[in-house]
């Protein structure tokens, strides 16, 4: 068992996160796998509970670790004591210039994503691409396109197997940016429906190891998706809300 030694006061902050991240290297564990309570952190780090408790929040708001109400904090994904943590700021609007920031960025991770994603995905990987894109569609059939959060799990399977961690860790820090675009923005009440016959496409892409062609195609839904944040905009301004 690694023994960790008592914490300084100065940079208590840093110094808990680093010592985390010893344990979890130390423990081996890998993403998926349970963190220690926070009672049983702050005995082996002999800091208090509130601090374990912030030091967690930090790795929480980098999609580090996932805490799961009832079940405990999971890690999300690889850690090191090297690591720079980031913070990260977005506008958390539902306005048209805030929206329309957030599918900058999702235009650029997307597509870059799934071109990596042909490029390094196996046979088990393209599997498990396929499994999530067929309970994604189902789910849009049988509940009128409300498929939110299949939707979220096929393009996060996408990140993943990108293989490059940073792609999913940002992804995740902007998880609630990203369930505005599911929540009607704009008045938009069949938002995103012009999307859902792109994922298949840039699944195919993925699947065919095309890395040109599977970029194109999640640019090509991402377009979509732009087009149904101005129409939204251009109907208010129709109706006299802007």
């Amino acid at each position: 068992m690694l023994d960790l030694p008592p914490l300084q006061a100065t940079a208590r902050d840093d110094a808990v996160l680093n010592v985390l991240a010893d344990f979890v290297i130390h423990e081996e564990l890998k993403p998926g796998d349970r963190l220690p309570t926070e009672r049983v952190l702050s005995q082996r780090l002999k800091v208090s509970r509130t601090t374990v408790r912030e030091a967690l929040t930090r790795w929480e708001g980098l999609g580090l670790v996932e805490r799961r109400q009832g079940s405990g904090t999971y890690l999300k994904a690889a850690v090191s004591r090297d690591m720079l943590h980031l913070p990260l700021t977005f506008a958390s609007g539902n306005d048209f210039e805030s929206l329309m920031h957030t599918l900058e960025i999702r235009r650029g991770l997307e597509a870059e994503a799934a071109a990596l994603c042909a490029l390094r995905a196996g046979p088990a990987e393209v599997e498990i691409i396929r499994q999530k894109l067929e309970v994604m569609e189902e789910a849009f059939h049988s509940r009128a396109g409300m498929s939110s959060d299949e939707d979220w799990d096929f393009h996060q399977a996408i990140y993943r197997v990108s293989g490059n961690p940073l792609f999913e860790q940002i992804i995740s820090a902007m998880h609630e940016l990203f369930h505005r675009f599911w929540e009607h923005p704009l008045g938009v009440r069949d938002f995103g429906h012009a999307s859902f016959p792109y994922h298949r496409t840039v699944y195919e892409r993925i699947a065919a190891g095309d890395a040109e062609g599977a970029r194109g195609e999640a640019l090509k839904l991402i377009a979509t998706v732009e087009a149904d944040l101005r129409r939204g905009d251009a109907n208010l301004k129709r109706a006299g809300y802007k």
